[in-house]
């Protein structure tokens, strides 16, 4: 199942670049995930500063 990026995404970016395959992209107000493209691999949970990625 993909990660999910809650409201409480402080817009760094810092989990985008971590994304190994690209899946994260800014949306409108903080991050998204696209589910069709995540790995569930947790790279972006782990670098995220605000605590804000999950498992969907």
């Amino acid at each position: 199942m993909a990660r999910v990026i809650s409201d409480e995404c402080l817009s760094c970016g810092t989990c985008e670049a971590e994304c190994p395959v690209g899946a994260i992209s800014q949306g409108d107000g903080k991050y998204v995930v696209d589910a069709d493209s995540c790995i569930d691999c947790g790279a972006c949970e782990a670098a995220c500063p605000a605590g804000a990625i999950s498992e969907g």
